[in-house]
């Protein structure tokens, strides 16, 4: 079936609520369509997919700019979350959002869509030599400081030119003071790995979203 991303975005936001929001799928929908229309080769990635409320929404984006054979691979425990470090707050706690592929498998036979590529395992385990070749776009939902390191350090090299990547829960609250900071070992995650003057630009919009975004240039 023809999915209406109006019909589909409703729908997130009512059944997916405690992962997506209209920032985010605003956000992510804009910088799909970017990568498509500058030709940006790659997959798309998501690491940490929870039970793929994100991936089902860019699938439909790229199918619906005509992107349709280019793949999306997933990256989760499938275990819930590991232990938060001490760089991390509180906010979550180790076994949380547990969730598995066959509740990604769901949410995208929901709308008919095909599932993506499942990758299981810690991202220690898996994207080291599980990413593929080259990445165009990627969405690193990781919530913890070790988790978004270890995103940022297997994912920026493989990113084509012009590829981009948002990270979630990014909060740099001297830019926007309305974002939700609730997970601050993600910023420092990023900090820590590209050093100063940060390459990271902070996504603004309605509500307390936490977006932050890097683009490869070279």
């Amino acid at each position: 079936m023809t999915v209406h991303l109006s019909a589909l975005r409703a729908w997130l936001l009512a059944e997916h609520a405690n992962t997506v929001d209209a920032d985010r799928l605003t956000a992510i929908a804009g910088h799909l369509r970017r990568m498509v229309e500058d030709g940006v080769e790659g997959a798309v990635v998501e690491v940490g997919c929870y039970r793929g409320a994100m991936a089902l929404w860019m699938r439909a984006v790229l199918d619906e700019l005509g992107d349709t054979d280019r793949p999306i691979h997933v990256y989760d425990s499938f275990a819930g979350l590991p232990a938060p470090g001490d760089r991390d707050s509180n906010h979550l706690g180790e076994g949380e959002l547990v969730s598995t592929p066959a509740d990604v498998v769901a949410t995208h036979a929901a709308w008919d869509k095909p599932s993506p590529v499942f990758h299981p395992g810690w991202f220690t385990d898996t994207l080291p030599d599980q990413l593929p070749e080259t990445i165009g776009f990627g969405y690193l939902d990781g919530d913890f400081y070790d988790s978004i390191h270890v995103s940022l350090t297997h994912c920026v090299p493989r990113l084509s030119r012009c590829g981009a990547l948002i990270v979630d829960d990014y909060a740099d609250t001297a830019v926007n003071p309305k974002a939700w900071d609730g997970l601050p070992g993600v910023k420092r995650a990023c900090d820590d790995y590209f050093g100063t003057p940060s390459p990271m630009e902070v996504l603004v919009g309605d509500g307390d979203l936490a977006f932050g975004l890097y683009r490869r240039t070279a």
